[in-house]
Parts: C-alpha cells; structure tokens; sequence
C-alpha cells in the first residue's frame, strides 16, 4: 500500500514538474513574441528617435508632461527623423530664427518646454498643440476665437490667412503638392496627420 503511495506521489511530483515547465516555456515564448511585436510596432520610428527616448522622458517629466511623450518623440520623428543638432527642430521658438540651436540635448529641452506651453494653452487639445508647434502659439487663439477646436479646415484656413497677409511671401515655400491648391504655404497643414500617424506607430 505505501508503495502504490510512494508511486502515485512520485507520478503526481512529475506532472506537477511537467506543467510547471510547459508554463514556463509559454511564459518565455509569449514575452519573446511581445518584444517582437514591440519592435514592429515601432518601426516607422527611426533608431536615432528612439535612442533620444531617455532624454525626452528626462524634460517631459521636469516640465510636466510625460504623459505626451509618445507625442513627442512622433514630434521628433516628424520633424527630423531625430537626424541633425537640432532634432525637435525648436532654434525659431527658442531664438526666434532657424538654426541657432546647435545642440540636441538643448534642443530636445527646448522643444519639450514649448510643447508643454502649447498643451497648456490648448487646454489639452492634442492636436491643437501639436500643429501649435508647428505653426506658432497664435494658432491656438485664432482656432478658440474662430473655429472652436481643431480641425484640419482650420489648419487650412489659417494657413492661407498667415500666407495671404505676409509681407515678404519669399520667405515661405508649399512644401507639399496639396498644400498649393489651398494656396494654404504657411507652415505644414498636415503635420498632425503625419505626427499622429507615428504615435500610433508607438502606442501599437
């Protein structure tokens, strides 16, 4: 009888065994096949954006906004593809002309600085920050006392107004093809298209 005991334990400690290994085998597989899939996810972003990732986290934090910054880095991405001395792309916000910011540490601080006034200004409009970025804070002003919220109408629109008005026209080129129709030349009136296109890129 203590034999059958002894046997029937011994049976019952290897299937214990056994299924304690299949669980850790699935366990591994699955957090293999989650890396895998993080990378892909993430492949529309370049490497030099995501080694900048540290960084972005490091000024989000300090000015407040870390719960954006997938939207930076997509800002980044859209802006540069992280290439350069200047990848948030921000030497106008922070001198007032292109080109005075030669270093990305500065740039990336800048940049997550200017953002986190722009969502700030916003009210947590997303994508009235974002193309805030782009165009200038007085974008947001034209959109609360002309249009309400954002839309790409009112990216347009405000494209066309700030294009029409300017003194020296020279000064702005159409960088897309569909931007000419619209006579719309005044900053990028598709940037949060493209920029939210990154993001879910991160989020996936």
């Amino acid at each position: 009888m203590k034999r059958k005991q002894k046997r029937a334990i011994k049976q019952a400690f290897g299937i214990f065994i056994v299924l304690c290994s299949i669980f850790v085998a699935i366990s591994i597989a699955s957090i293999k096949h989650h890396d895998t899939n993080f990378h892909i996810d993430r492949s529309l972003i370049s490497e030099q954006v995501v080694a900048y990732e540290p960084l972005v986290d490091k000024y989000a934090e300090k000015y407040g906004v870390i719960d954006y910054t997938d939207v930076l880095l997509a800002m980044m991405m859209q802006e540069s593809g992280g290439r350069g001395k200047d990848p948030m792309q921000s030497s106008e916000s922070y001198c007032g002309k292109i080109g005075c910011i030669d270093d990305p540490e500065l740039s990336i601080k800048q940049g997550v600085y200017y953002f986190s006034k722009t969502i700030d200004a916003a009210e947590g409009d997303v994508e009235l920050a974002v193309q805030s970025y782009n165009f200038g804070r007085g974008f947001i002003d034209y959109v609360k006392d002309e249009k309400g919220s954002y839309s790409q109408e009112a990216a347009i629109a405000f494209s066309k107004k700030m294009y029409k008005d300017a003194s020296d026209k020279s000064n702005y080129t159409c960088l897309r093809e569909e931007a000419k129709q619209y006579h719309a030349c005044y900053g990028d009136i598709y940037y949060v298209r493209d920029v939210m296109k990154y993001k879910e890129s991160l989020e996936e």
